[in-house]
C-alpha cells in the first residue's frame, strides 16, 4: 500500500486517539502530570463526576498502555497509588499544550478575542 504524506500523519494521529481518547482519560493523565503519586479517592475527587467504575476501567487502560503505574503497598488497609511512568510523563508538553490551547480557545469564544499562535 502507497502511503501518502496524509497518511503518515493520520496514522500516529489515529494511534494517540485511540490511547488517550475519551472523555477521562486526558484529564487523569493531566491531574497526574506533576503531580507526583496519588491515591484512587485523590484522584476521583479531583475530577469531579466520574463514577469509581469508569474511573478503575480508565487507569486500567492507561496501566495497560504503559503510561500510568499502579503501585500497591501492602498496609492495612491496601494502599493503591497511580503515577506517570516515564512514558506517560514524555505527554507533559502535549498537556501544557492542550491547557494553552484551551485557555486562548474560551478567551475567543466567550469574549470574541482573536489569539496568536503565540499568545
Amino acid at each position: 500500500m502507497l502511503r501518502t504524506p496524509c497518511t503518515q500523519n493520520l496514522r500516529p494521529i489515529s494511534d494517540t486517539l485511540e490511547v488517550v481518547g475519551g472523555k477521562w482519560k486526558l484529564l487523569i493523565l493531566s491531574a497526574l502530570v506533576g503531580a507526583g503519586a496519588k491515591r484512587f479517592t485523590e484522584l476521583q475527587r479531583e475530577l469531579g463526576r466520574v463514577t469509581p467504575r469508569v474511573l478503575s476501567k480508565e487507569l486500567k487502560e492507561l496501566e495497560l498502555n504503559q503510561l500510568v503505574v499502579r503501585t500497591v503497598y501492602p498496609t492495612t488497609p491496601v494502599t493503591v497509588e497511580y503515577s506517570l511512568s516515564g512514558h506517560g510523563q514524555s505527554l507533559e508538553p502535549v498537556m501544557l499544550a492542550l491547557r494553552d490551547w484551551g485557555t486562548r480557545h474560551r478567551r475567543h469564544i466567550m469574549h470574541g478575542e482573536e489569539q496568536t499562535v503565540n499568545g
